[in-house]
C-alpha cells in the first residue's frame, strides 16, 4: 500500500529538515507532497536544498491557509491512502505503521491517531475535549481525539468529497464527511509532544471548528 505524506508548511525553517528526514526514513512505500503555503522565512531554501526521494514540493503564490494547501497537496497525491503531516515536530512520523495496520489487515478507510492531552495545556485539553464531545453528540460516534492531525484516509473516500475549510476548521469537516458516508473510522494511539509556540489560537480557531461541525452535518 502506497502512502502519500501531505505536508502543508508554513514558516517552519527549525523543524521541517527534520521533519522531511524522519518522514522519508520511515519504513514504508510512500510520497511526500510538500506545500510551501508562502513561508516568509529561510522554508523555502531549505526546500530547495533538500534531495529526498519521491518527494516533490509545491509554492503558493500567497498564503492559503492549511487547508488550503491540503486541497493542494491532495491533488497532486498518487498513493492508496494520504495522511497530513504538520511540519512541527508535534507528531511522530514513525506511527505511521502501527496507523496503517489496521487499513491493510481489516480493509478500513479511515484510521485516526489518539494522543494523550494530558501534556496539553488545561485550556486546549478542555477545548479539543469539547469539540470532540460535540462530534460524537452529532454524528453519534464514539471518537476520543477528533482534532487529531492523523488522519489516515483511503484516497478515494477523501478525495470523493471537497474540503472547502481554509483554516483549521478543515479538521473537523473531513471528520464530518467521512462520518457522513457511513465509514467507521478506526483509533489507534499514537505519540505526541505539543509545541511551545502553536499557531493555532482555541479563541480564533475553536468557534470556526465548532460551526463546521454544525454546518457539515446538514450540508456537504
Amino acid at each position: 500500500m502506497k502512502l502519500s505524506v501531505l505536508i502543508p508548511v508554513y514558516n517552519e525553517e527549525d523543524h521541517i529538515r527534520e521533519l522531511l528526514e524522519r518522514v522519508a526514513a520511515v519504513p514504508v512505500e510512500k510520497e511526500l507532497v510538500v506545500v510551501d503555503d508562502h513561508s516568509t522565512d529561510g522554508t523555502a531554501e531549505i526546500l530547495r536544498s533538500m534531495q529526498l526521494p519521491n518527494m516533490q514540493v509545491i509554492r503558493h503564490e500567497r498564503n492559503l491557509g492549511k487547508g488550503s494547501a491540503v486541497r493542494t497537496a491532495l491533488a497532486a497525491a498518487t498513493g492508496d491512502a494520504v495522511i497530513i503531516q504538520d511540519a512541527d515536530l508535534e507528531y511522530y512520523p514513525e506511527d505511521y505503521p502501527r496507523l496503517l495496520e489496521p487499513m491493510i489487515k481489516e480493509g478500513v478507510r479511515a484510521v485516526y491517531g489518539v494522543r494523550t492531552l494530558s501534556n496539553q495545556s488545561l485550556l486546549r485539553r478542555l477545548g479539543n475535549h469539547f469539540l470532540t464531545f460535540v462530534t460524537n453528540l452529532l454524528y453519534g460516534t464514539r471518537l476520543k481525539d477528533m482534532e487529531t492531525c492523523y488522519k489516515l484516509v483511503s484516497r478515494d473516500l477523501i478525495q470523493s468529497f471537497t474540503i472547502k475549510s481554509n483554516r483549521f476548521d478543515m479538521e473537523p469537516e473531513i471528520t464530518a464527511k467521512i462520518l457522513k458516508r457511513g465509514q467507521r473510522i478506526r483509533q489507534v494511539p499514537i505519540s505526541y509532544s505539543p509545541r511551545v509556540v502553536r499557531k493555532l489560537s482555541p479563541w480564533r480557531d475553536g468557534w470556526p471548528a465548532l460551526w463546521a461541525l454544525i454546518k457539515y452535518r446538514f450540508v456537504d
